[in-house]
């Protein structure tokens, strides 16, 4: 049984072909579009989506091969590129009417987000991203015996086969561990909402596994590509991580300058899912936003 978040009204939306996301959409107002991480769903917004719509349209989908959205296979690098993702979101938030709109993301749905601001600036009107780097960026500050937090990222970096094998072999287990070693309040995920997140990964790890192995090739040359012309960000961007640029030893927020135009980066101290974790926080976050 899936849960709901209550109010908001639930609807399939195609966005490419033979692909349609599921989406949550409630409030009236200007829209905000709230994409989720690892490994979750849209639910991780329940909180923060209940507080924006009452003043804004909030639309809360799950990203294409991600809990109850169409999940194409693998057939080619742009499958799961973050070019073909953020595309999605675009051609979503269109045909639900909304041409220019504000943009949040989590871990995964920041990478998103980040990249639809690069590929289409006039479409956004302000961004914010929680706990990521560019894509670029968090695969060079990543060496030595520090990358072992990272692990995942390795290992969902390999060739189709080896790693769908490995983590749909004790895929509770696997995804469990994210859920349980990136929290820092375990009650901020409780029961049913942690085995709805097992439920819709299990049930995704090809597109999953996919969309972090798009991080490891095609989404570092279109990192590359605009690194390399100087493209920006040039809409208001707010940036919340986690103090963890300090114990790996970088300036997160030095990363961040040569991407963001108009750029204000804050450190939290919740943990890695601020939207359930900090959701207090996470609003306060999103309204300054989208006051500037």
């Amino acid at each position: 049984m899936t849960i709901d978040i209550p109010g908001f009204d639930y609807q399939r939306v195609a966005v490419d072909d033979g692909v349609a996301l599921n989406v949550a959409v409630g409030g009236t107002g200007s829209p905000i579009v709230l994409l989720h991480g690892f490994p979750q769903t849209h639910l991780c917004w329940r909180h923060v989506a209940a507080d924006l719509a009452a003043d804004h349209t909030v639309i809360c989908p799950d990203l294409r091969g991600y809990g109850a959205s169409d999940k194409p296979d693998e057939r080619d690098r742009d499958t799961y590129a973050k070019r073909t993702m953020a595309a999605d979101v675009v051609a979503l938030a269109g045909r639900l009417g909304h041409e220019r709109f504000a943009l949040a993301g989590h871990d995964r749905g920041a990478l998103v987000a980040i990249r639809a601001g690069l590929d289409h600036p006039d479409r956004i009107s302000h961004l914010a991203t929680f706990d990521v780097l560019p894509t670029l960026d968090m695969w060079d500050i990543l060496h030595g015996s520090s990358a072992a937090v990272a692990f995942h990222l390795y290992l969902m970096a390999q060739p189709p086969g080896l790693p769908e094998q490995m983590i749909s072999a004790s895929a509770d287990a696997f995804f469990g561990h994210f859920l349980d070693a990136w929290v820092q309040d375990p009650q901020a995920i409780p029961a049913p909402v942690r085995a709805e997140y097992l439920r819709a990964s299990r049930t995704a790890v090809p597109s999953i596994v996919a969309d972090y192995r798009a991080s490891a090739g095609i989404d570092i040359e279109h990192d590359r590509a605009d690194q390399a012309a100087g493209n920006q960000l040039t809409m208001p961007v707010t940036v919340v991580q986690q103090d963890w640029g300090a114990a790996l030893g970088y300036d997160a927020a030095a990363l961040w300058r040569p991407w963001v135009a108009d750029l204000e980066h804050r450190t939290t101290s919740a943990g890695h899912f601020m939207a359930e974790e900090a959701p207090d926080e996470t609003i306060k976050v999103l309204r300054s936003l989208l006051a500037r």
